[in-house]
C-alpha cells in the first residue's frame, strides 16, 4: 500500500514531537515559565502547519469562519482532522464539502450523546365560554 509522502512527513514530525515531549517530561525537572510558553507556541504552530497541509484553501477559510463564531467547535473539528491525519485515515487534502460532511457527522454524534432537554407543551383548554354559545348580557 503506497502512502502519501506528505502524510508520512506529518506523522514523522508528530512522532518526533511526542518523543521529545516524553523525554523532556521524564527528566523530573520542571521547565521555567518561558520554556513552557515557547513549547506551547511551537505546538500551536505545528498544529497550524499540519492543518494547512491537510485542508485545502476553501476548507481552511470555512474552518477560520467557524472559529470566529465558535472557537470551541473549531478546536473540536481540528482535533478530529489531526487525529484522522495521524492515523492515516485521510487520503489527500480535505475539501470544503468534506469538511461540511464532517461537521454534520459531528453534529449528529453530539446530538445523540447530549441529554435531551425537556420540552414544555402548552395545552389550551376550552372553557365554558369558548363555545359558540350565544350569551346575552
Amino acid at each position: 500500500m503506497s502512502e502519501d509522502p506528505e502524510l508520512a512527513a506529518i506523522r514523522a514530525a508528530r512522532m518526533s514531537q511526542l518523543q521529545q515531549n516524553t523525554s523532556n517530561g521524564a527528566g523530573g525537572a520542571q521547565a521555567p515559565g518561558g520554556e513552557d510558553e515557547s513549547k506551547r507556541a511551537a505546538e500551536e504552530q505545528m498544529r497550524r502547519d499540519l492543518l494547512a497541509t491537510v485542508l485545502d484553501s476553501a476548507a481552511r477559510e470555512r474552518l477560520a469562519r467557524i472559529a470566529l463564531v465558535s472557537p470551541e467547535r473549531a478546536r473540536q473539528i481540528e482535533a478530529i482532522l489531526l487525529r484522522m491525519a495521524q492515523t492515516g485515515q485521510l487520503r489527500g487534502r480535505v475539501s470544503e464539502q468534506q469538511l461540511i460532511d464532517l461537521l454534520e457527522q459531528a453534529d449528529e454524534a453530539q446530538s445523540k450523546s447530549a441529554p435531551k432537554k425537556g420540552t414544555i407543551i402548552f395545552q389550551h383548554r376550552k372553557s365554558a365560554f369558548d363555545e359558540d354559545d350565544d350569551f346575552d348580557i
